[in-house]
Protein backbone atom coordinates (compact mmCIF):
# COMPACT_ATOMS: atom_id res chain seq x y z
CA UNK A 1 0.00 0.00 0.00
CA UNK A 2 2.85 2.36 0.87
CA UNK A 3 4.44 1.76 -2.52
CA UNK A 4 1.18 2.62 -4.26
CA UNK A 5 0.87 5.87 -2.30
CA UNK A 6 4.45 6.79 -3.12
CA UNK A 7 3.80 6.09 -6.79
CA UNK A 8 0.97 8.66 -6.91
CA UNK A 9 1.91 12.03 -8.42
CA UNK A 10 2.85 14.92 -6.14
CA UNK A 11 2.72 17.36 -9.06
CA UNK A 12 1.13 17.45 -12.49
CA UNK A 13 2.95 15.02 -14.75
CA UNK A 14 2.39 13.24 -18.05
CA UNK A 15 0.52 10.34 -16.42
CA UNK A 16 -2.06 12.69 -14.98
CA UNK A 17 -2.53 14.56 -18.26
CA UNK A 18 -3.04 11.33 -20.21
CA UNK A 19 -5.55 10.12 -17.61
CA UNK A 20 -7.46 13.42 -17.82
CA UNK A 21 -7.74 13.23 -21.60
CA UNK A 22 -8.90 9.60 -21.37
CA UNK A 23 -11.47 10.68 -18.76
CA UNK A 24 -12.88 13.40 -21.03
CA UNK A 25 -12.90 11.16 -24.11
CA UNK A 26 -14.63 8.38 -22.15
CA UNK A 27 -17.37 10.76 -20.98
CA UNK A 28 -18.13 11.78 -24.57
CA UNK A 29 -17.80 8.21 -25.87
CA UNK A 30 -20.34 6.99 -23.30
CA UNK A 31 -22.82 9.57 -24.62
CA UNK A 32 -22.28 8.06 -28.07
CA UNK A 33 -22.96 4.52 -26.84
CA UNK A 34 -25.96 5.78 -24.89
CA UNK A 35 -27.24 7.26 -28.12
CA UNK A 36 -26.70 3.90 -29.81
CA UNK A 37 -28.87 2.27 -27.14
CA UNK A 38 -31.64 4.73 -27.79
CA UNK A 39 -31.39 4.83 -31.58
CA UNK A 40 -31.44 1.04 -31.95
CA UNK A 41 -34.53 0.75 -29.68
CA UNK A 42 -32.40 -1.08 -27.11
CA UNK A 43 -33.36 1.12 -24.17
CA UNK A 44 -35.17 -1.76 -22.51
CA UNK A 45 -32.74 -4.41 -23.74
CA UNK A 46 -32.13 -4.95 -20.03
CA UNK A 47 -35.66 -4.53 -18.65
CA UNK A 48 -34.61 -4.22 -15.00
CA UNK A 49 -32.00 -2.42 -12.93
CA UNK A 50 -29.42 -2.84 -11.45
CA UNK A 51 -29.55 -6.38 -12.86
CA UNK A 52 -30.08 -6.95 -16.56
CA UNK A 53 -32.95 -9.35 -15.83
CA UNK A 54 -34.63 -10.40 -12.62
CA UNK A 55 -32.38 -13.47 -12.46
CA UNK A 56 -29.21 -12.36 -14.27
CA UNK A 57 -26.71 -9.55 -13.76
CA UNK A 58 -25.68 -9.81 -17.44
CA UNK A 59 -27.64 -10.11 -20.65
CA UNK A 60 -28.74 -13.55 -21.83
CA UNK A 61 -28.71 -15.01 -25.38
CA UNK A 62 -32.51 -14.88 -25.46
CA UNK A 63 -32.37 -11.08 -25.21
CA UNK A 64 -30.68 -10.79 -28.61
CA UNK A 65 -28.80 -7.79 -29.91
CA UNK A 66 -30.81 -5.30 -27.84
CA UNK A 67 -29.63 -6.96 -24.65
CA UNK A 68 -26.03 -6.89 -25.89
CA UNK A 69 -26.20 -3.18 -26.72
CA UNK A 70 -27.88 -2.13 -23.47
CA UNK A 71 -25.64 -4.28 -21.24
CA UNK A 72 -22.59 -3.14 -23.20
CA UNK A 73 -23.48 0.47 -22.42
CA UNK A 74 -23.86 -0.38 -18.74
CA UNK A 75 -20.49 -2.11 -18.80
CA UNK A 76 -18.86 0.96 -20.34
CA UNK A 77 -20.41 2.98 -17.53
CA UNK A 78 -18.55 0.75 -15.07
CA UNK A 79 -15.32 1.34 -17.00
CA UNK A 80 -15.91 5.09 -16.83
CA UNK A 81 -16.45 4.73 -13.08
CA UNK A 82 -13.06 3.05 -12.77
CA UNK A 83 -11.45 5.90 -14.73
CA UNK A 84 -13.15 8.38 -12.39
CA UNK A 85 -11.78 6.56 -9.35
CA UNK A 86 -8.30 6.47 -10.91
CA UNK A 87 -8.44 10.24 -11.55
CA UNK A 88 -9.56 10.95 -7.99
CA UNK A 89 -6.90 8.74 -6.45
CA UNK A 90 -4.23 10.22 -8.74
CA UNK A 91 -4.68 13.70 -7.25
CA UNK A 92 -5.00 12.65 -3.60
CA UNK A 93 -1.40 13.54 -2.73
CA UNK A 94 -1.95 16.94 -4.36
CA UNK A 95 -5.14 17.82 -2.49
CA UNK A 96 -3.42 20.58 -0.49
CA UNK A 97 -1.22 22.00 -3.25
CA UNK A 98 -3.92 21.68 -5.95
CA UNK A 99 -7.33 21.70 -4.24
CA UNK A 100 -8.91 22.68 -7.58
CA UNK A 101 -7.97 19.31 -9.08
CA UNK A 102 -9.23 17.49 -6.00
CA UNK A 103 -12.62 19.25 -6.14
CA UNK A 104 -13.06 18.66 -9.87
CA UNK A 105 -12.32 14.93 -9.69
CA UNK A 106 -14.56 14.59 -6.63
CA UNK A 107 -17.53 16.30 -8.30
CA UNK A 108 -17.07 14.42 -11.58
CA UNK A 109 -16.66 11.16 -9.68
CA UNK A 110 -19.87 11.69 -7.73
CA UNK A 111 -21.64 12.28 -11.02
CA UNK A 112 -20.96 8.70 -12.16
CA UNK A 113 -23.11 6.92 -9.54
CA UNK A 114 -25.71 9.67 -9.94
CA UNK A 115 -25.84 8.84 -13.64
CA UNK A 116 -26.18 5.15 -12.87
CA UNK A 117 -29.16 5.83 -10.60
CA UNK A 118 -30.84 8.13 -13.13
CA UNK A 119 -30.23 5.53 -15.85
CA UNK A 120 -31.86 2.93 -13.62
CA UNK A 121 -34.85 5.19 -13.00
CA UNK A 122 -35.23 5.71 -16.75
CA UNK A 123 -35.45 1.93 -17.22
CA UNK A 124 -37.87 1.49 -14.32
CA UNK A 125 -40.09 4.28 -15.72
CA UNK A 126 -40.07 2.64 -19.18
CA UNK A 127 -37.82 5.37 -20.63
CA UNK A 128 -39.75 8.40 -19.49
CA UNK A 129 -38.48 11.15 -21.87
CA UNK A 130 -37.91 13.67 -19.08
CA UNK A 131 -35.82 11.22 -17.05
CA UNK A 132 -33.86 10.29 -20.17
CA UNK A 133 -33.39 14.00 -20.87
CA UNK A 134 -32.06 14.54 -17.34
CA UNK A 135 -29.63 11.69 -17.99
CA UNK A 136 -28.25 13.64 -20.96
CA UNK A 137 -28.11 16.92 -19.02
CA UNK A 138 -25.94 15.29 -16.34
CA UNK A 139 -23.70 13.88 -19.08
CA UNK A 140 -23.18 17.37 -20.50
CA UNK A 141 -22.33 18.65 -17.02
CA UNK A 142 -19.79 15.87 -16.50
CA UNK A 143 -18.19 16.66 -19.85
CA UNK A 144 -17.82 20.26 -18.68
CA UNK A 145 -16.19 19.15 -15.41
CA UNK A 146 -13.75 16.86 -17.23
CA UNK A 147 -12.89 19.69 -19.63
CA UNK A 148 -12.13 21.93 -16.66
CA UNK A 149 -9.97 19.16 -15.18
CA UNK A 150 -7.91 18.93 -18.36
CA UNK A 151 -7.59 22.71 -18.54
CA UNK A 152 -6.44 23.04 -14.94
CA UNK A 153 -3.67 20.51 -15.49
CA UNK A 154 -2.12 22.86 -18.05
CA UNK A 155 -2.40 26.04 -15.96
CA UNK A 156 -0.74 27.19 -12.77
CA UNK A 157 -2.53 27.47 -9.47
CA UNK A 158 -3.20 30.90 -7.97
CA UNK A 159 -5.06 34.16 -8.70
CA UNK A 160 -6.34 34.64 -12.23
CA UNK A 161 -6.81 37.83 -14.22
CA UNK A 162 -9.06 38.64 -17.15
CA UNK A 163 -7.22 38.76 -20.49
CA UNK A 164 -10.12 39.90 -22.67
CA UNK A 165 -12.13 43.16 -22.84
CA UNK A 166 -15.23 43.38 -20.67
CA UNK A 167 -17.55 43.34 -23.69
CA UNK A 168 -15.93 40.12 -24.90
CA UNK A 169 -16.46 38.49 -21.51
CA UNK A 170 -20.14 39.51 -21.50
CA UNK A 171 -20.76 38.21 -25.03
CA UNK A 172 -19.00 34.94 -24.15
CA UNK A 173 -21.21 34.35 -21.11
CA UNK A 174 -24.28 35.27 -23.15
CA UNK A 175 -23.20 32.70 -25.74
CA UNK A 176 -22.84 30.11 -22.98
CA UNK A 177 -26.42 30.73 -21.87
CA UNK A 178 -27.71 30.43 -25.44
CA UNK A 179 -25.74 27.18 -25.93
CA UNK A 180 -27.38 25.79 -22.78
CA UNK A 181 -30.82 26.80 -24.08
CA UNK A 182 -30.06 25.20 -27.46
CA UNK A 183 -29.10 21.91 -25.81
CA UNK A 184 -32.14 21.99 -23.51
CA UNK A 185 -34.58 22.59 -26.39
CA UNK A 186 -32.77 19.88 -28.35
CA UNK A 187 -33.45 17.43 -25.51
CA UNK A 188 -37.15 18.33 -25.56
CA UNK A 189 -37.20 17.95 -29.34
CA UNK A 190 -35.63 14.49 -29.15
CA UNK A 191 -38.10 13.55 -26.42
CA UNK A 192 -40.96 14.30 -28.80
CA UNK A 193 -39.46 12.55 -31.83
CA UNK A 194 -39.37 8.98 -33.12
CA UNK A 195 -36.24 7.74 -31.33
CA UNK A 196 -37.69 6.80 -27.97
CA UNK A 197 -35.37 3.91 -27.17
CA UNK A 198 -38.19 1.36 -27.38
CA UNK A 199 -41.29 0.92 -29.50
CA UNK A 200 -43.56 1.22 -26.45
CA UNK A 201 -41.66 4.02 -24.69
CA UNK A 202 -43.73 7.16 -23.95
CA UNK A 203 -43.11 10.50 -25.69
CA UNK A 204 -43.43 13.92 -24.06
CA UNK A 205 -46.45 14.80 -26.22
CA UNK A 206 -44.99 18.03 -27.61
CA UNK A 207 -45.17 19.00 -31.28
CA UNK A 208 -41.94 17.62 -32.73
CA UNK A 209 -42.05 19.63 -35.96
CA UNK A 210 -42.65 22.90 -34.13
CA UNK A 211 -39.88 22.12 -31.63
CA UNK A 212 -37.43 21.57 -34.47
CA UNK A 213 -38.01 25.18 -35.53
CA UNK A 214 -37.77 26.43 -31.93
CA UNK A 215 -34.53 24.46 -31.51
CA UNK A 216 -33.03 26.18 -34.55
CA UNK A 217 -33.58 29.72 -33.21
CA UNK A 218 -31.07 29.63 -30.32
CA UNK A 219 -28.77 27.52 -32.50
CA UNK A 220 -28.55 30.26 -35.13
CA UNK A 221 -28.17 32.88 -32.41
CA UNK A 222 -25.27 30.88 -31.00
CA UNK A 223 -23.52 30.96 -34.37
CA UNK A 224 -24.13 34.72 -34.70
CA UNK A 225 -22.73 35.44 -31.24
CA UNK A 226 -19.74 33.20 -31.92
CA UNK A 227 -19.01 35.12 -35.12
CA UNK A 228 -18.84 38.29 -33.00
CA UNK A 229 -16.38 36.54 -30.69
CA UNK A 230 -14.28 35.31 -33.61
CA UNK A 231 -14.05 38.77 -35.19
CA UNK A 232 -13.17 40.34 -31.86
CA UNK A 233 -10.63 37.68 -30.85
CA UNK A 234 -8.86 37.64 -34.21
CA UNK A 235 -8.77 41.43 -34.69
CA UNK A 236 -7.54 42.02 -31.13
CA UNK A 237 -5.27 38.94 -31.18
CA UNK A 238 -6.72 37.68 -27.91
CA UNK A 239 -5.23 34.52 -26.35
CA UNK A 240 -8.64 32.85 -26.61
CA UNK A 241 -8.88 33.17 -30.40
CA UNK A 242 -7.96 29.55 -31.16
CA UNK A 243 -10.74 28.32 -28.91
CA UNK A 244 -13.42 30.57 -30.40
CA UNK A 245 -12.41 29.45 -33.89
CA UNK A 246 -12.77 25.83 -32.76
CA UNK A 247 -16.13 26.71 -31.20
CA UNK A 248 -17.34 28.14 -34.51
CA UNK A 249 -16.15 25.04 -36.39
CA UNK A 250 -18.08 22.73 -34.02
CA UNK A 251 -21.20 24.89 -34.30
CA UNK A 252 -21.10 24.87 -38.09
CA UNK A 253 -20.70 21.09 -38.09
CA UNK A 254 -23.56 20.75 -35.61
CA UNK A 255 -25.78 23.08 -37.67
CA UNK A 256 -25.04 21.16 -40.87
CA UNK A 257 -25.86 17.82 -39.25
CA UNK A 258 -29.03 19.27 -37.74
CA UNK A 259 -30.27 20.61 -41.08
CA UNK A 260 -29.45 17.39 -42.94
CA UNK A 261 -31.12 15.14 -40.36
CA UNK A 262 -34.24 17.32 -40.32
CA UNK A 263 -34.53 17.13 -44.11
CA UNK A 264 -33.87 13.38 -44.24
CA UNK A 265 -36.44 12.43 -41.62
CA UNK A 266 -34.09 12.07 -38.61
CA UNK A 267 -31.94 9.08 -39.61
CA UNK A 268 -30.53 7.37 -36.52
CA UNK A 269 -26.86 7.77 -37.48
CA UNK A 270 -27.14 11.54 -37.86
CA UNK A 271 -29.13 11.89 -34.64
CA UNK A 272 -26.35 10.02 -32.84
CA UNK A 273 -23.68 12.28 -34.35
CA UNK A 274 -25.78 15.30 -33.35
CA UNK A 275 -25.81 14.08 -29.72
CA UNK A 276 -22.05 13.59 -29.60
CA UNK A 277 -21.45 16.99 -31.20
CA UNK A 278 -23.64 18.58 -28.52
CA UNK A 279 -21.25 17.26 -25.86
CA UNK A 280 -18.22 18.42 -27.85
CA UNK A 281 -19.87 21.83 -28.19
CA UNK A 282 -20.35 21.98 -24.41
CA UNK A 283 -16.72 20.99 -23.90
CA UNK A 284 -15.33 23.65 -26.24
CA UNK A 285 -17.67 26.29 -24.83
CA UNK A 286 -16.33 25.44 -21.37
CA UNK A 287 -12.77 25.81 -22.66
CA UNK A 288 -13.57 29.24 -24.12
CA UNK A 289 -14.96 30.45 -20.79
CA UNK A 290 -11.97 29.10 -18.86
CA UNK A 291 -9.54 30.86 -21.19
CA UNK A 292 -11.08 34.28 -20.52
CA UNK A 293 -8.72 34.44 -17.56
CA UNK A 294 -5.14 33.37 -17.08
CA UNK A 295 -3.00 32.88 -13.96
CA UNK A 296 -1.68 36.23 -12.75
CA UNK A 297 1.79 34.72 -12.46
CA UNK A 298 1.86 34.09 -16.21
CA UNK A 299 0.93 37.71 -16.96
CA UNK A 300 3.27 39.49 -14.53
CA UNK A 301 6.69 40.26 -16.05
CA UNK A 302 9.66 39.09 -14.01
CA UNK A 303 10.72 41.73 -11.50
CA UNK A 304 14.24 42.91 -11.11
CA UNK A 305 16.06 41.85 -7.97
CA UNK A 306 16.22 44.37 -5.16
CA UNK A 307 19.50 46.05 -4.23
CA UNK A 308 19.70 44.13 -0.96
CA UNK A 309 19.20 40.81 -2.75
CA UNK A 310 21.91 41.72 -5.24
CA UNK A 311 24.34 42.68 -2.48
CA UNK A 312 23.57 39.50 -0.60
CA UNK A 313 24.78 37.55 -3.59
Amino acid sequence: MKRIIEWLPVSVDRRLKVLAWVYLAAQIFLVGTGGLVRLTSSGLGCPTWPKCTADSLVNTPEMGIHGVIEFGNRLLGVVLGLVAIAAFVAVLRMRRSRPDLFRLTLLAGLGIPAQAVIGGISVLTQLNPYVVGLHFVISVGLVGLCTAFVYRLYTAQGPRERVVPLWFLIVTHLTTVVVAITIAVGILTTGSGPHAGDADAPRNGLDSEFLQHVHSWPAYLTVALTLVLVIGAVSLRLPVRRWVLLLLAVELAQTAVGLIQANLGLPAVLVGIHMVLACILASVMTAVVLNLKQPASALTPPTTRSTSETLAR
